[in-house]
């Protein structure tokens, strides 16, 4: 009776490229894991979280007196939260929060923030007027200015606030610049092609997608400031 042959023995070479393959793939779970909660799952939060905040802020609306002094110093409305509501139709995120400061732990909020360093931001109110300048995420964290790529010179910018709407044209923009370009957001802010003293908005976010090495950056002017009726109509824009 002849003798079956027994199985080849696999060499070492073949055993590491196998193992190799096996810890290849579990890096790749690891990492698409880890993509879909930075870009997903932090969307979820953020978006709840800041739908709460501007609840928050609508109802003390409805149970406050009437509005401050326009002469009311940046920051002095952020103690319940908010400063008021951002609507940008172009780019089809709703209404978003605007609370005061740009750093990471109001950002990751799902709010938009305005700048309170290196440059201090006007507010919409503000008697001397200036450049009301707003950042946000474009990736996870609510990703609110994700679509910041699609506004285009004439679209509308609208800031909401407890008593005024005020409506902005948006008349420029800077795809890519440096991170560290704070004249972009400056009072008079360079590059957008506006020279003289105004009312300004500057929404600036990271750029390329899925990166923040760069900013881009959109300027739009204030064209009229709208009384809030008792129905809380909305202007034009927002219809």
């Amino acid at each position: 009776m002849s003798r079956v042959a027994p199985p080849p023995r696999r060499s070492a070479l073949a055993g590491f490229l196998s193992l190799l393959g096996e810890l290849l793939i579990t890096a790749g779970l690891v990492l698409g894991l880890f993509v879909a909660y930075s870009l997903w799952w932090t969307n979820v939060l953020a978006d709840r979280d800041a739908s709460a905040r501007g609840d928050a802020v609508r109802e003390q609306w409805d149970r406050a007196a009437p509005s401050p002094s326009a002469s009311a110093a940046p920051g002095a409305l952020d103690v319940q939260g908010g400063v008021g509501f951002l609507h940008v139709p172009a780019m089809k995120n709703g209404e978003v929060l605007v609370k005061r400061g740009t750093s990471s732990e109001v950002l990751n909020d799902g709010v938009a923030g305005y700048y309170t360093e290196p440059v201090k931001s006007a507010l919409p109110w503000d008697p001397a007027g200036g450049n009301f300048a707003l950042a946000a995420h474009r990736d996870g964290h609510g990703a609110k200015f994700h679509n910041i790529d699609k506004l285009k010179n004439g679209d509308a910018v609208v800031f909401e606030t407890r008593d005024t709407w005020y409506v902005y044209t948006v008349f420029a923009d800077l795809t890519q610049t440096s991170k560290y370009n704070v004249d972009a957001i400056g009072p008079i802010p360079k590059q957008s092609g506006r020279t003289a003293p105004g009312r300004y908005i500057t929404l600036t976010t990271c750029t390329p997608v899925y990166t923040s090495k760069y900013r881009y950056i959109v300027w739009g002017e204030l064209v009229r400031a709208e009384k809030v009726d008792a129905k809380r109509t909305p202007p034009a824009e927002l219809r």
